[in-house]
C-alpha cells in the first residue's frame, strides 16, 4: 500500500510539473518478422525526474486488415495520458486479414491466424519494453494494454492466453503479467466456450455497443467455438469475482471502438487509478443510453471485408 501511495504521489507531482510541456515522440523498431519491420511510437514528456512511469500500450483497430499506429483519431488518447505522466506506446502489428474474405463460424481459420500473429507481435513489443524498461524509465510492473476493435481483440486475447498459461505466452517472462486491460469493442476467440482463466485476469475496462454488428457484443459461436464479446466476458468476470468495469453503450454500433478514446478520457484515467494503482476489487456494470447520439449499425463482417 505504501508503494502505491508513493506512486500516486509521484504521478500527481508529475502531472502538476509536466502540465504545458511538450510531448516528445520517438519511433523505434522493435521486431522484424517475415520481412516486415514492426515499429512503435513512444510518447512521453521528458522530465528531470528519473522515476519510472507506468506504460500505456495501445493496439490500433482496422479489422486486422488496415489501420496505422499513429492515426490522428488516437492522438487525444496518447496526449492525454502522456501529460498525466505515462509513457504511451503505440505499436505496429502484422495484418493477417488483408485480402481475406469475411470471417464466420465456418470460415474462422483466417481470423484465428490474424489474432494469433497480432498477439505474437504484442508479446514481442512487450518484451522489447521489458528489456529496455530502465532506459525508457518504464515501470515493468505497470504495463497496461489497450486497444480499439481488432486491437481490443488482441489485448483481451493476449491477457487471456497469458493468464491461462497458453504456449503462445511462453515468450513472456514467467513472472510477468499485464497490470490492466482496456478494451474498446473487443472480444476473445475461444474453442472452449466462454473463456475460463487459470489465473485471475488483469483488471479490465470494457467499452462496447449493444448494437455492434462487426465485433460481437454478445457472442457468435458454433458449439463451444466462437467469438465471445464484452457481455459474456463481463458476466464471466462477475461470476468469478474478477475486478472489472463494463460500459455497455445501449443501441450503439461499432463506433464505440473509437469515440470513448476521445470522450471518456477522465473515466479511463479513473479506472486506472482505482483498479490498477489502488487495487480496488470492484465489479461495476454501467448501462449507458445516450439519447442524443445516432448510431450506424449497418457495418457487418460481410460488408466490411468484401
Amino acid at each position: 500500500m505504501i508503494n502505491k501511495l508513493l506512486l500516486l504521489s509521484g504521478l500527481l507531482f508529475l502531472t502538476l510539473t509536466l502540465f504545458g510541456q511538450t510531448i516528445h515522440k520517438e519511433t523505434r523498431l522493435y521486431a522484424e518478422k517475415a520481412g516486415e519491420e514492426l515499429k512503435m511510437d513512444i510518447y512521453k514528456i521528458e522530465s528531470e525526474s528519473q522515476q519510472p512511469q507506468p506504460c500505456l500500450l495501445f493496439v490500433f483497430g482496422g479489422g486486422f486488415k488496415a489501420g496505422t499506429r499513429d492515426a490522428e483519431l488516437y492522438h487525444p488518447y496518447f496526449n492525454y495520458f502522456a501529460k498525466k505522466g505515462f509513457t504511451v506506446v503505440s505499436i505496429d502489428y502484422r495484418l493477417g486479414m488483408k485480402n481475406q474474405k469475411a470471417p464466420g463460424v465456418f470460415n474462422n481459420k483466417p481470423i484465428r491466424n490474424a489474432i494469433a500473429i497480432a498477439v505474437e507481435d504484442l508479446y514481442s513489443a512487450t518484451n522489447y519494453l521489458l528489456e529496455n524498461a530502465e532506459a525508457l524509465s518504464i515501470d515493468p510492473s505497470l504495463i497496461i494494454i489497450s486497444g480499439s476493435s481488432a486491437g481490443a481483440i488482441t489485448v483481451l486475447q493476449a491477457d487471456y492466453e497469458n493468464r491461462d498459461n497458453r504456449p503462445s505466452a511462453d515468450v513472456l517472462p514467467d513472472d510477468f503479467n499485464y497490470a490492466g486491460v482496456i478494451s474498446f469493442a473487443g472480444a476473445i476467440f475461444s474453442t472452449e466456450g466462454t473463456p475460463s482463466y487459470t489465473q485471475p485476469p488483469a483488471p479490465t475496462l470494457f467499452f462496447h455497443g449493444s448494437a455492434d454488428n462487426l465485433v460481437p457484443y454478445d457472442k457468435t459461436r458454433f458449439f463451444k467455438m466462437g467469438m465471445f464479446g464484452s457481455k459474456p466476458l463481463a458476466k464471466k468476470f462477475r461470476s468469478e469475482r474478477y475486478p472489472y468495469m463494463f460500459y455497455s453503450m445501449e443501441d450503439i454500433g461499432h463506433e464505440v471502438s473509437e469515440y470513448p478514446i476521445q470522450e471518456f478520457l477522465p473515466e479511463i484515467e479513473q479506472f486506472i487509478n482505482d483498479w490498477v494503482f489502488n487495487g480496488k476489487q470492484w465489479m461495476i456494470d454501467i448501462n449507458l443510453k445516450d439519447m442524443l447520439r445516432k448510431s450506424d449499425t449497418s457495418t457487418t463482417p460481410g460488408n466490411y471485408y468484401n
